[in-house]
């Protein structure tokens, strides 16, 4: 009787190829939004065949990509829930955590309206602006953050000022570990500079100790 061909080496084989594809992309489409399959497949080290069996198409890549982003927001947001923070500290923790979130998928930002449609993206984002929300009324309450702007409002405001910080790092003009982004969001958000840089240090120190 012939024994099965062993099949779990193809399967990994399989999976790495596509991760590899997949980070190649990340890195190549911030450089040249415009970059062929064919051309990803030479720069992720596979034949065309190989890239085109995972994504038969340029739209199959990028939902692959947004889908990835989307989890990656999903577990940056569940990690930023701190009840006992407050309004303040829980923006910055906020902001610090997805901040690595939307630095690696920033590349996203030049193609997602053209390429994935505005439902897609409002679909990807919906948790963290959900959880922004929640804290811009509680923080407005407490009176933390100015109420001059509806919550809504304040926090669309501060959605365009990441992403318009997001592509400045795309160009080269701001390198960022989330720090300097944290207490640019909180002063937008009302809080005293002073304060917002003593908050954003306690939580970044708080953060380290508790990673580790």
């Amino acid at each position: 009787m012939t024994k099965p061909v062993a099949r779990e080496p193809q399967r990994r084989n399989s999976r790495s190829n596509r991760a590899r594809i997949l980070a190649t992309a990340r890195r190549e489409l911030g450089r040249n939004p415009d970059i062929t399959l064919e051309e990803l497949a030479r720069a992720s080290g596979v034949v065309r065949r190989t890239l085109f069996g995972h994504f038969p198409g340029r739209a199959a890549l990028l939902e692959a990509l947004a889908e990835e982003a989307a989890e990656a927001l999903r577990g940056a947001v569940a990690e930023a829930a701190e009840p006992s923070e407050t309004a303040d500290q829980a923006l910055a923790h906020f902001v610090l955590s997805i901040w690595p979130v939307g630095d690696r998928y920033r590349m996203l930002l030049a193609l997602a309206r053209h390429d994935l449609g505005a439902e897609r993206v409002t679909e990807i984002l919906a948790p963290a602006r959900e959880k922004v929300a929640a804290i811009l009324d509680r923080g407005q309450r407490d009176g933390v953050f100015h109420d001059h702007l509806p919550s809504g409002v304040l926090s669309a405001g501060l959605e365009a000022m990441t992403i318009a910080l997001l592509e400045e790092v795309n160009t080269g003009a701001l390198e960022d570990d989330g720090t300097r982004v944290a207490v640019a969001t909180l002063i937008a958000a009302g809080v005293p500079e002073k304060r917002a840089r003593v908050v954003v240090d306690t939580v970044v120190t708080t953060t380290a100790a508790a990673d580790g």
